[in-house]
């Protein structure tokens, strides 16, 4: 019994072009993203109210600022007295 070659083990005989491109042809999809104005200032606004919840209640340095300046005895005298009280009547409407 005599058994006739069939053929190549390897169906695709190298060295020849069948039409095929070697390099793989893709197009880069990149994700994006877009915010409407209303998302954007929203997020602003967020941000602020971090930023002031975040922040020290107590100026320390007006703090010093203020002992040192009442600590000098010229400092008090009759203008500032007048001063502060315009400043009150004005804060309550008088």
């Amino acid at each position: 019994m005599m058994i006739e070659r069939l053929g190549s083990i390897n169906s695709i005989p190298s060295g020849k072009n069948y039409g095929w491109n070697n390099q793989i042809n893709r197009t880069i999809q990149t994700d994006s993203i877009s915010l409407s104005p209303e998302a954007v200032e929203k997020a602003e606004l967020y941000q602020a109210h971090e930023l002031v919840a975040s922040a020290s209640d107590v100026r320390s340095d007006r703090i010093a600022e203020l002992k040192q300046k009442i600590a000098d005895p010229s400092y008090i005298n009759d203008a500032m007295i007048q001063a502060t009280a315009d400043h009150i009547m004005d804060v309550f409407g008088l």
